[in-house]
This record gives C-alpha cells, structure tokens and sequence, in this order.
C-alpha cells in the first residue's frame, strides 16, 4: 500500500492514502468546502451525520391499500376503454392513465394499450406485489359527446377538482347516458355528408338530392343487419353493392339528366370510408405503438376491402344484367369560380359527419370551420397544378394545426376536428375510378387505386403533423425547447415526467 509521509516536529508521520491522519486540535465549526475536500471524505460515508434506517420499513412510496388501489386503476381503465373505443391513438389513451393514476395517489404505473386491450401495472414498493388489472375494447362507436365529456372529466380529476369515488359516479353517468340527438338525425346526417360531398367534387343540386337518399338508405340496411350481428365486413359489402346498384338502376331509367350520375357512388364511398380509423393507425405507427397500428391498420385494411368487394360486386352485376354502364367520372379542374362551391361542400361534409357521430353545436361549428379551411387549402392547391397527394397532405396538415390550436380553448377535442376536418377530402371519387379499372376493363390498372391510398395515408400523417406542429404554439412560442410527448388527439395536454414508451 502507499504512504503518505508528513513532517512533524522532526518526526515522519504515516499513514494509509485511504485512512485520514489524526485530528490535532477540535475543528471550527463551520460548513466544509466540497470543492476542497480530501479523497478519504469522499471516499467515507459520514455515518454520524445520517439517522439510521429502520430495517422493518419498507422502502420506495407509501401507496393505498389493495381496495383503494383497484379501485384508482379499474377508473382509469374504464376512462382510457371510452377514449379507445372513440378512435383515439394509443400515446392518448396511455397519457390519460398515467396522468388519472399520478392525480389519484399512484405515483408509477406502467401502461400497455393494444387494439383490443388495455393493461395496466401499479408498482407498490420493494416489499408488496404489483397489482395488475386488465380492460378488454370489446365495442366501438363513434359519439364525441360522451368523448368530449370524458375529456372534461380527467381535466377535473388531474388538477385535482374531483376524487376517485366523485369521478367514477361521474364517469357512470357519462357512460350510461343515451346519444344527444334520436338515431334518425344520424341517418339524415350521413346524406348530408354525401350531399356536400357531390358539391364538392362538382356535381349538380340533383345529383347531391339522390346522394343524400342513397346514402340514407344504406345508413338505415347496416342499422337493420348490424341487428343481426353481421361483422363490419359483410356490412361494407353491403353497403357498397347498394350504393353502386342504386346508381345504375337510376342511370338506366334516365331520371337524372347530367353527364356525372356516377359521382352518386363516389359519394356514398366517401360515406362508407369516413368511419375507418385510419388517422388512429398512423398516429399510432408515428409514436412507436406497432403492435396498436398494426391491427388498426388490419381492420381499416378489411373493411376497405369489403367496400371493394361490394362495389366490384355491383359492377359486374349490372354488366350481367346488360345495364347501360355508366361513364368513368373524370377529375375536373376546378376554376377561380368554383371555389366558393368547394367551401362550402367542405363546410357541410365535415359539419354533417360530425352531426353523425353525435358532437354537440360547439363542435359541429369548429369542425365545419375546419372542413372549409381544409377544402379551400386543396381546391387552391389543386388549382396551382399541386398533385393530389401533395395537396391533401398540405391540407390536412392545416386542419392538424388549426385543430390543435383552436379545439382545446374553445373545449372541443382536437379529435373530433381532425376527423371530422379531412372527411370531405377523403379519396372516395379516386376509389371508385380504381374500383371501376379493375371491374369492368379490361385493362385492369391498379395504379388509380393506389393513388387513393397514397391520399388517403397522406390525409392522416398530415393530421397527425399539424397536430405536433401546434404544440408549440399552443403552449407559447417562448417554450419552444420543451420535450414533445407526442402528437396529442385527446387526454390531458401535461407532458408526463417519463417517457411513454
């Protein structure tokens, strides 16, 4: 070992490096200088200073009891199973939790969301077992009200307005209350987004009067077979063979007098395609929950391909039948002029979709706000010559923006917005032009298909980039440097302390 010498009176002192020397006379007391101290002051534990510890103490948080505990978690899943079943993105549903459970007394939970479930972890310490519990997504419906009430709720539950046992009353009456509006206006609100639809992409008032019936009845046949228990699937299938035959049977007997009957169709299919997840699945595959957009995208995937089924279905019907086919609509240009007319079907589209899914007046009016400033953006782009991917992605990156921005200060859920701002710019016009490629000639083009995916995927990521570009500005330009928790659709807008991953 090395020695340390020092001179004393004559005399070598040693010792240790790591033993310190005698104290010779009784220090001052004062505050030590950390920056001058010895490696044997690092090195020793000051043990005289530290009271000491219990042995029978358990270390880490105190927690509730077993009961109490339970109770906080099966609240918290029950709040993340109604923001799931609403559409919202996983990152959403797992910051709700986490943020319930911190405001309720459980400081560390840990949260896996999948499609169809939702699991959640409380860590009790080193001396008690973790408690687990496990929610199962069994329905989904879209009603904004009850998920906007649900918003309001975990507001007042995280800054502390509202305990356990108030909210979970709360929570049963927002659960157990019926739809805001009589299942009828949803049915008439379903036309209404066809109808706006077929302004928007240029049809005349006549051709919008028959969308709106045609979309209707096909509301009204899922209601019926949706009684029956008959997947979504099958309900795609039918739903696209009745719109598509509707069309052909009023083509033939010459009741509407216009060159574009068949834009009754690609309304009806913007109406069957405005109620997939699709904005959930890339939201959820841009912040890292795989597993989550994968079966999100799988169900999008199915009943897409159930729309195809149906339509492709009708359309060789109609050639067995020997029915006059119907031209191909084309993909006008619009003019300076028409551009009014795209506004206002993007006003309406997106008014009467969120009418459909039960949203209240306030949210109605920010979504129809949002559906026109989303149609103006892609008419005036498309009127730049801009392709239509590019111009879909612009757009709804607006809407994202607006929606983020806006939504939250007027108490709407960004959500609602997001979905209900990009359905009129939904690629049902460039669908069925693939549909029709491949079902009837002969050539079989797939790329006009492809093009409406490519829209379609661009809508979402779109949304989901606006969304993320408003957080700075919604929590003030000076905080630009903040740590982004991810684009937020719903729960609470607080960035946790740790990471959701």
């Amino acid at each position: 070992m090395k020695i340390n010498e020092r001179t004393n009176g004559g005399r070598a002192t040693r010792w240790p490096l790591l033993e310190p020397p005698e104290q010779t006379q009784r220090p001052r007391a004062h505050r030590p200088n950390l920056l001058k101290r010895r490696p044997w002051h690092v090195l020793e534990a000051p043990t005289g200073e530290l009271p000491a510890v219990d042995a029978d103490e358990a270390m880490g948080p105190q927690l509730p009891d077993e009961a109490t505990v339970n109770f906080v978690l099966d609240l918290s899943l029950r709040i993340g199973e109604v923001q799931m079943a609403s559409g919202a993105g996983a990152s959403d549903v797992t910051a709700t939790i986490i943020a319930i459970a911190g405001a309720l007394g459980l400081p560390h939970c840990e949260v896996d969301v999948i499609f169809t479930s939702i699991t959640v972890t409380c860590h009790r310490g080193t001396d008690l077992t973790p408690i687990t519990a496990l929610r199962v997504v069994r329905s989904r419906s879209l009603d904004y009200t009850r998920l906007t009430e649900t918003e309001k709720l975990v507001r007042k539950i995280v800054r502390g307005h509202l305990g356990a046992e108030q909210a979970q009353t709360e929570l049963e009456r927002i659960t157990s209350a019926p739809h805001p509006y009589p299942r009828w206006v949803a049915t008439l609100s379903w036309g209404g987004v066809a109808a706006f639809v077929t302004i928007l992409l240029g049809g005349g008032f006549d051709i919008a009067l028959v969308a709106f019936v045609i979309s209707g009845v096909i509301d009204r046949v899922g209601r019926v077979v949706n009684r029956y228990g008959l997947p979504f699937f099958f309900q795609q299938v039918v739903g696209g063979l009745v719109a598509t035959l509707s069309a052909m049977v009023i083509v033939s007997s010459n009741v509407l007098t216009t060159d574009k009957p068949t834009l009754v169709v690609a309304a009806a299919v913007t109406v069957l395609l405005s109620g997939l997840s699709t904005v959930s699945a890339v939201q959820d595959a841009i912040t890292g929950y795989n597993v989550t957009a994968a079966g999100r995208t799988m169900e999008t995937a199915l009943m897409s391909a159930g729309l195809i089924a149906g339509v492709v279905l009708a359309l060789r019907i109609a050639v067995m039948l020997g029915l006059p086919r119907t031209p191909l609509p084309e993909v006008t240009g619009s003019t300076p002029q028409q551009l009014p007319l795209v506004v206002l079907g993007g006003a309406g589209a997106a008014a009467c979709f969120a009418l459909a899914s039960y949203a209240k007046m306030r949210a109605m009016l920010v979504a129809a706000a949002a559906g026109g400033i989303g149609a103006a953006v892609y008419g005036a782009l498309m009127l730049a010559r801009l392709d239509g991917v590019s111009s879909s992605a612009v757009a709804a990156t607006l809407v994202g923006f607006c929606g983020g921005v806006l939504a939250r200060r007027l108490g709407v859920t960004p959500l609602v917005v997001a979905v209900s701002g990009i359905t009129p710019l939904l690629p049902g016009l460039s669908t069925y032009r693939g549909l029709y490629q491949i079902g009837v000639e002969p050539s079989g083009d797939i790329s006009t298909l492809m093009t409406a995916v490519a829209i379609g995927l661009a809508l979402a990521a779109g949304v989901v980039l606006g969304e993320w570009l408003a957080q700075p500005v919604r929590t003030g330009l000076g905080r630009l440097e903040r740590r982004f928790a991810g684009p937020r659709m719903a729960g609470p807008l607080e960035p946790t302390e740790r990471s959701l991953e």
